[in-house]
């Protein structure tokens, strides 16, 4: 939705980690490609997102995963990329200089292997023109046998603390749902100096041919992302929302978001942004609907902003 000037409502902006936000919508990472996936679709604006996260990168280029790596669930989609991004030098040297930073805020998405390994990659996007820096701490943890950082909030908190010697732009960590308690987790994140929490990643979950036996995902398992972990991420964002406040720390909160309504729940349990991925798949053009029923609802309530309907839920 944009103004009779083509620009958003006023009542849509909003302030995040120091950041300029046109729109409460977040394009999530690896759901645009590199920014540059959408723009070709007719109707489709980066202008419509107040940021877009780029596609998870590493320190050196990977292949990623064998096929298959996406799959159909009902009301959702399992997906198994593995990280297949050309590296770090490529994506600052070439893709950077191309993205349009005057229509949005762009997002670094790190990933990683090894604790060096995120603080290297944040290092050289700390040098770029990259707007913030999410960290993806779901990553497998070559060190310790493949667990996940993002599952244990010692490594988590390892995770961030190095990444947040080696740069001054805003840091949002990724948190996963796959762990015991998301509140600790949170916190100890919060200590360890990030700016803001991205809540949640996706759900493990697997599929399999019944005709041949054999799991449909190449890599087994996968991560499954879409309406059916909506009721998960709505909790998952409430739970942190109630350390988080303590501290200030914004939420950007995602999983399953597909119209206008589902993202203003997500606000009322505590997200001050909103990520939208797996929608964007099946309807490119849904920002501009959420943007529109945000607004809306916003005047409908006499409400001046977003701000003013983050984390409203009465209980």
């Amino acid at each position: 939705m944009t103004d009779h000037n083509g620009s958003m409502p006023d009542s849509l902006k909003l302030k995040f980690c120091g950041l300029h936000f046109a729109s409460p919508i977040v394009l999530l990472s690896g759901c645009v490609g590199f920014g540059e996936e959408y723009t070709r679709i007719q109707g489709f604006s980066n202008r419509d997102a107040g940021a877009v996260v780029l596609k998870g990168t590493t320190l050196a280029p990977r292949l990623g995963n064998p096929p298959h790596r996406v799959c159909e669930t009902p009301a959702g989609m399992l997906n198994a990329i593995g990280l297949q991004n050309p590296g770090t030098e490529q994506v600052i040297g070439h893709i950077l200089p191309q993205l349009e930073f005057e229509e949005t805020r762009f997002i670094a998405n790190v990933s990683g292997s090894t604790i060096e390994e995120y603080a290297e990659v944040t290092r050289l996007f700390d040098q770029s023109p990259i707007d913030a820096i999410e960290i993806n701490i779901s990553c497998p943890n070559v060190k310790e046998g493949g667990v996940a950082f993002g599952n244990y909030p010692d490594m988590s908190a390892q995770v961030v603390e190095a990444c947040r010697r080696v740069t001054g732009k805003p840091l949002i960590t990724k948190l996963s749902p796959n762990q015991t308690d998301i509140r600790e987790n949170a916190r100890r994140c919060i200590e360890a100096g990030t700016d803001a929490l991205s809540v949640i990643n996706t759900v493990m979950g697997m599929a399999i041919d019944a005709h041949t036996r054999r799991p449909v995902i190449g890599n087994v398992q996968g991560g499954l992302s879409g309406p059916a972990i909506k009721p998960i991420a709505l909790l998952k964002v409430h739970h942190v929302y109630e350390v988080a406040r303590k501290h200030r720390i914004p939420i950007i909160g995602q999983g399953g978001i597909t119209t206008a309504g589902d993202a203003i729940e997500f606000l009322i349990a505590g997200a001050a942004a909103v990520g939208i991925g797996t929608a964007l798949f099946y309807d490119p053009l849904v920002c501009k609907r959420i943007n529109a029923g945000i607004a809306d609802y916003l005047r409908e309530h006499g409400l001046g902003s977003v701000a003013e309907l983050t984390g409203t839920l009465r209980v």
